[in-house]
């Protein structure tokens, strides 16, 4: 749904260029160097291995290279052979995506596809919320009714498609993952709450390798990213209370820790063959209860839900019938047509998959937040054995996610509060501070050139030195809300607002 990201530079230090070759070594990506594939860049890490500068001071009238008007949307941009993609709403029930000369920004080709009739979306969420992946051949995009769309990179015409359930989200966060790559494969994992699964598809030929039905899962947006330990490689997918380590030739679970929450936005690391994770997550119970028993124009407080509460809060669109006869018959344990109490959890956690913030107290649905960092390379249930450190923080952020460098986890979040822990352990190396002026924070941190970008939903972008101390070193504002992770390629640094994509550069 949301999304976040980072950079590196000319004058990285020693110990960040060690960490950025390392990283690159780990991860068989395929990308050139100068190239954003995908969301949040190599590896979902937010790490630019570019070495050209990238400003420190810039705004709609200083530094800009280019700007074009790219419709409604909080997806982000990739970058790839010197060409940079972006999605964007174009009309009600239309879709375009977008191709621009990176350099230039001059406008390369356009395509539209109308959508036909789409549910409601959380108002900070967009139906355009997908950012694309691009190799120099193609540009792999999803679209919640359409599936994802394949084009070739330098025209923009049809390479395949493939067709995939319209995801469902009772809380109306709205379709929010984004296509990644990995060798041969494009991978696109779908945590909603009727149809969960993760696929691999061959990047030529749109065929399915593989898939995972992950029925234990509820909704997640967490995207997959790649970890090589001990000479393999493995596919990392955080989900609800678990996260697995997939094998990415057959498809199959390598390994799991119960160590997550009921639900998880944010986005893992993997450096040097270690998963690193920053979450929170209220209880599933009381969220159900919050949200839809205490809806001010559909909910009755009464402490429980039936079915037509339920379809009351969702509203016009029908809530499939796969749905309730899932919830309703694991939940609905004395069979009168109600859940309550701890019914909530039966119906809405997989049995299998009770992990952290569940049922409390009525009322009571404060999140819970942890930092925690799991060694990957194991096989079967690694809870025990691979969990190197998690550590209990009021300083996470439920969307943002976390920026590792130079044995450092970097923290955002809301109203611009950061913390940064010691990769070693997870203690804490410095306490709560904020940057800029506050705001909402949806996006990651992304960073190159000795900087990191962090991008507001109040339209400021700050800059901060890549450094032990992280010292701030300006506030641009740009003018318009930006919810999506900004791209960094060939010395230019890409935001993409709600509706325009700008270039920044020397």
């Amino acid at each position: 749904m949301f999304q976040t990201d980072g950079l590196a530079s000319l004058f990285l230090s020693r110990a960040l260029l060690t960490a950025i070759v390392s990283l690159a070594v780990c991860q068989p990506l395929l990308a050139v160097a100068e190239d954003w594939p995908q969301f949040r860049g190599l590896n979902c890490t937010g790490i630019s291995t570019s070495s050209k500068p990238l400003p420190e001071k810039f705004s709609p009238t200083e530094h800009l290279r280019w700007s074009a008007k790219v419709g409604e949307g909080v997806g982000g941009a990739v970058v790839t052979a010197g060409r940079v993609f972006v999605s964007g709403m174009t009309g009600s029930e239309t879709v375009s995506l977008f191709a621009f000369d990176a350099l230039s920004g001059k406008k390369l080709w356009q395509r539209d596809w109308p959508t036909g009739p789409l549910a409601a979306v959380h108002a900070t969420n967009s139906q355009a919320s997908s950012t694309p992946a691009a190799d120099a051949d193609r540009v792999y995009f999803y679209f919640s009714t359409l599936g994802l769309l394949t084009v070739d990179a330098k025209t923009g015409s049809d390479v395949w498609q493939k067709k995939l359930p319209t995801p469902f989200f009772v809380f109306k966060w709205g379709p929010g993952m984004s296509p990644v790559l990995y060798r041969d494969l494009v991978l696109f994992c779908q945590d909603d709450d009727l149809e969960p699964v993760f696929y691999a598809f061959d990047k030529k030929t749109g065929a399915e390798r593989w898939r995972d039905d992950r029925l234990d899962m509820a909704v997640n947006y967490s995207h997959p990213v790649i970890n090589s330990v001990n000479g393999r490689d493995e596919i990392i997918v955080a989900g609800t209370g678990s996260v697995i380590g997939y094998d990415p030739a057959t498809g199959k679970r390598l390994w799991f820790a119960k160590v997550l929450l009921r639900n998880i936005k944010t986005t893992p690391v993997c450096l040097d063959g270690v998963v690193y994770i920053s979450l929170q997550s209220g209880g599933i119970a009381n969220q159900w209860l919050a949200s839809v028993d205490r809806a001010e124009k559909t909910g009755n407080n009464d402490n429980k839900l039936d079915r037509a509460e339920i379809q009351a809060f969702v509203g016009k669109q029908p809530v499939p019938e796969a749905f309730f006869k899932r919830t309703f018959g694991r939940g609905d344990i004395n069979n009168d047509g109600f859940l309550e109490g701890r019914e909530l959890d039966l119906a809405f956690l997989h049995p299998d998959n009770f992990a952290g913030a569940t049922f409390t107290s009525l009322g009571d649905a404060a999140a819970e937040q942890f930092i925690l960092a799991v060694r990957g390379g194991g096989q079967g249930d690694v809870t025990a054995s691979h969990l190197l450190w998690k550590h209990k923080t009021k300083n996470t952020d439920h969307i943002v996610s976390p920026f590792v460098a130079d044995g450092r986890m970097f923290l955002l979040k809301e109203g611009g509060i950061t913390t940064v822990f010691d990769l070693k352990n997870g203690e804490p190396l410095r306490g709560p501070k904020r940057i800029g002026n506050g705001g909402g924070y949806f996006a990651s941190p992304v960073a190159g050139d000795g900087k990191i970008y962090l991008a507001s939903d109040n339209g400021n972008v700050i800059v901060l030195k890549n450094s032990p101390n992280y010292e701030e070193l300006s506030v641009n504002d740009l003018g318009e809300s930006i919810v999506a992770t900004p791209a960094i390629a060939d010395g230019t640094l890409f935001v993409r607002t709600r509706t325009q994509l700008m270039g920044f550069g020397h």
